[in-house]
């Protein structure tokens, strides 16, 4: 094992992938003689050239365009956005063209494409620049959804993602760039639609994914000095959503709070929580709590960004209360 940061564990990836299959190439906005806008692609240039890693314009719809016509030829792109807020000038080519093609086509067209690159908030970016967009890609039929929260699942996932034959949205948190975490030295992959146990426990279940996964590991240090020992389940990857392994928690431990950086209203928790309390309704011995960020536009002040995002402190709320503690 080697102790490295996601943003490390995401540029071994790529370059891995490069190595094995020539058609995989990477686009986007200053990803080759700049390095990354987070040094994500650091040195990828130089062993790859420009041509395999192609510094675009700031042009979020012909990045996308590109990268669809691409796989739609038997190409492979990794498309960065230098931020999922400015993909929404991309939607139609990512809704209209990269999910629906191989359905329309009766299977005979496929999109192996990976759009990756930050997403939720950062530091004090304020409102147009710290949305999490999850649960609108979510929303859309033939889109793979991958949110890691570890530099072992960042590598795995990505490195899976490549690979995969279905376009998928690999949606990163800036601030979890810097997060060191153990990865394997040798080769490996982690499954697309598996969720991972990140903490095991018996009095509650806490889902949560990407950056609120810390959230929700911080809270059960919080809860284990109370004597409540919570169960943190991350599913990486929410579409699709790997129900059976939280189903099989709720099961166990009766309770469910699921932690979400979006918004309340009409956010991925709520699938979770309806899932969670049709297919669990008489193991649960409380309905299910979310807990999400503030439903307003992202404040710039710090402190208003604090009490924004869903912070271990109302997570640790949460679990008392579905606990009638």
């Amino acid at each position: 094992m080697a102790l490295i940061t996601m943003r490390e564990a995401l540029n071994q990836a790529m370059k891995e992938e490069m190595r094995r299959d020539p058609s995989v190439f990477l686009l986007g906005e200053e990803v080759g003689q700049y390095q990354g806008a987070y040094k994500i692609t650091q040195g990828m240039v130089q062993e790859f050239g420009e041509w395999r890693v192609r510094d675009t314009p700031i042009a979020e719809e012909a990045i996308a365009g590109i990268a669809v016509g691409a796989a739609f030829v038997g190409m492979r792109p990794i498309a960065e956005m230098m931020t999922f807020n400015f993909s929404l000038l991309a939607l139609d080519q990512i809704v209209n063209h990269a999910a629906k093609y191989r359905y329309m086509s009766g299977g005979q067209i496929r999109c192996p494409m990976v759009m990756r690159g930050p997403s939720g908030a950062a530091a004090q970016v304020a409102a147009q620049h710290s949305q999490a967009f999850e649960s609108w890609f979510v929303h859309i039929p033939g889109l793979v959804v991958v949110m890691p929260s570890t530099p072992k699942d960042a590598k795995g996932l990505l490195k899976s993602a490549i690979r995969d034959d279905n376009p998928v949205i690999f949606m990163e948190n800036e601030v979890l760039y810097n997060l060191k975490g153990e990865v394997p030295e040798e080769e490996f992959t982690i499954p697309l639609g598996l969720a991972d146990v990140k903490r095991a426990g018996q009095d509650v279940t806490i889902v949560a994914w990407s950056r609120s996964t810390q959230f929700a590991l911080q809270a059960a240090e919080l809860l284990a000095k109370d004597g409540i020992e919570a169960e943190v389940v991350d599913p990486r990857t929410l579409r699709p959503l790997d129900e059976d392994l939280i189903f099989d928690s709720v099961r166990k431990t009766n309770r469910c709070v699921v932690v979400e950086e979006g918004w309340r209203y009409a956010g991925f928790g709520a699938e979770i929580a309806d899932r969670v309390q049709r297919e669990c309704f008489d193991s649960l011995d409380a309905p299910v709590i979310r807990v999400t960020a503030a439903d307003v536009p992202m404040p710039y002040s710090r402190m208003l960004e604090k009490a924004f995002l869903p912070q271990p402190e109302k997570v640790v709320a949460a679990v008392h209360e579905v606990l009638y503690r």
